[in-house]
């Protein structure tokens, strides 16, 4: 068989990846039943139901005539990983204005245009988003400022 759909292809794959990894977490907590949820319960029907889902449109992609799959990028995700550590690390210590920058212009430069002024917007919006929708909104006990700012 023949992948005609790359795009198609590789969620599919993505979402089964996920499934698998719900179903294969919750294994070692009690299912229950649909009366009486056990905490693997949810895990498991939503790892079932990405996996069926990622059958689906991983399906689709030998069947439905589209491009060919292309060279996986290994740069892009290294960058978009990198930044989500970067931010785990950087969040304590940095606070979430700092550790917002890190995660959004260090996984910028995995995509193939960079522009400055752009990401540099979606930081503004996206951190403000995050502060009055985190800290404001659920108050989450983040610290916003780095640690060493008012002492």
């Amino acid at each position: 068989m023949k992948v005609t759909r790359s795009k198609d292809f590789w969620a599919g794959l993505m979402f089964i990846a996920f499934g698998v990894g719900f179903i294969l977490v919750a294994r070692d907590y009690a299912i229950g039943s649909a009366v009486r949820m056990g905490p693997a319960y949810f895990p498991t029907v939503l790892g079932g139901l990405l996996t069926l889902l990622g059958l689906a449109i991983g399906g689709r992609a030998f069947v439905a005539a589209g491009a060919a799959v292309g060279r996986f990028a290994l740069r892009p995700a290294i960058l978009v990983v990198l930044s989500v550590v970067l931010f785990a690390l950087a969040l304590r210590p940095l606070g979430l204005v700092a550790a917002t920058a890190i995660l959004i212009f260090v996984g910028a430069f995995g995509g193939s245009e960079f522009r400055w002024w752009e990401v540099a917007v979606l930081y503004l919006v996206l951190i403000v988003f995050s502060v009055a929708a985190f800290y404001h909104g659920l108050g989450l006990p983040f610290q916003l400022w780095p640690a060493f700012v008012g002492r």
